[in-house]
């Protein structure tokens, strides 16, 4: 036997029984469940515990009237949708603008004729079923965007998607991650694609939460290895030292991921960091873009990780400079880096402050 579909709930607020006895008698029979209230202050209460899909609000109540009711609701997150229908004996245009300026949706005279009513809170009930299918959509939108930036960010980019989400890129200070997972092709050659699809799967897992966790930005894969970066689309003045704590993080919870599958005990991973300017934004076509950082300073980070041994986290000179006091660090033989007309600064990071 399947379950009857759910009826809408109506919230009727009214200082006087007989009304909201009388809004009862009509609803009713069309199939709203109604919630009853007598004044201003149990109408928030019962708002906020029973989520109504309308309120019928009146105006003039002791102690908190209609006008009053609305701004609360709308001043809250949990109510601030609900649609609402003020429904008063006040006839006069300065009352009507005073209750659609405090948040009302709506506004119907007393006496009513009962079909004027049912029209409204159907079309009000239109309304709250097109707000709950955009509800929907956009935590699916979070969500899928939860899968590429952290939260605080997907949070920035929905917040402005018009400036966000648009071609072109902008000149950022940022630091730029890269690891590579060392030992990944040979180990590639000695097992089916099957279980080298679930074992990068299972590193993967491992480490890009991290990012996140720092305030990264996944910028993408690049078949055995990750690019990310700190900076955009919130600048940060710690850009730095959330990259190395990134990679410091990395290098603690790698070893870890390779004790529960075959093969993994030869693999290792070798870091790079560069910091500096880098034109940030969504490259590509209008069509479909990559949202990604591009310049030198991604293009030494590469470099560095290319350098880096198995376990190694390197670094550039700025990136050294940003985070000093929170590292343990020393400078190793300047990198000629393929690109680069001048050998580059680099230090070995052996610690972080904190990463443990």
């Amino acid at each position: 036997m399947q379950n009857k579909e759910k009826k809408p709930i109506i919230l009727a607020v009214d200082d006087h029984p007989h009304n909201v006895k009388l809004l009862a008698s009509i609803l009713e029979p069309n199939g709203y469940e109604i919630l009853r209230a007598y004044n201003g202050p149990d109408a928030l209460k019962l708002a906020r515990e029973s989520s109504p899909d309308v309120i019928i609000l009146d105006v003039v109540m002791p102690g908190m009237d209609g006008f009053e009711v609305t701004e609360e609701l709308r001043a809250h997150s949990e109510t601030e949708a609900i649609p609402i229908l003020v429904l008063t004996a006040l006839r006069d245009m300065e009352s009507k603008v005073m209750g659609l300026e405090s948040g009302a949706d709506d506004f119907l005279s007393k006496p009513f004729n009962s079909i004027e009513l049912l029209v409204r809170v159907r079309s009000l009930l239109r309304i709250k079923e097109l707000h709950d299918e955009l509800e929907v959509k956009n935590a699916l939108l979070e969500s899928v965007l939860h899968h590429y930036v952290s939260k605080d960010i997907a949070s920035e980019i929905l917040s402005n998607p018009d400036q966000k989400l648009r071609l072109g890129g902008e000149n950022c200070v940022v630091s730029v991650l890269f690891a590579d997972i060392r030992g990944f092709t040979h180990f590639s050659e000695l097992y089916p694609a099957s279980h080298v699809t679930k074992v990068l799967n299972h590193i993967f897992n491992t480490l890009v939460p991290v990012i996140f966790e720092y305030e990264g930005t996944l910028d993408k894969y690049l078949g055995d290895a990750i690019m990310s970066f700190y900076g955009a689309p919130i600048p940060n003045e710690k850009n730095a030292e959330l990259a190395l704590r990134t990679a410091c993080d990395m290098q603690l919870r790698f070893p870890e991921s390779l004790q529960s599958m075959e093969g993994m005990s030869d693999l290792g991973l070798g870091i790079g960091i560069c910091t500096g300017e880098a034109v940030v934004g969504n490259i590509g076509s209008v069509d479909i873009m990559d949202y990604t950082v591009i310049g030198n300073t991604p293009n030494t980070a590469k470099r560095l990780q290319e350098s880096a041994k198995p376990g190694q986290i390197l670094v550039d000179k700025p990136t050294y400079l940003a985070a000093r006091d929170i590292i343990e660090a020393s400078p190793i033989e300047p990198l000629t880096l393929k690109g680069r007309s001048e050998p580059v600064e680099v230090y070995e990071v052996f610690s972080v402050d904190g990463c443990e």
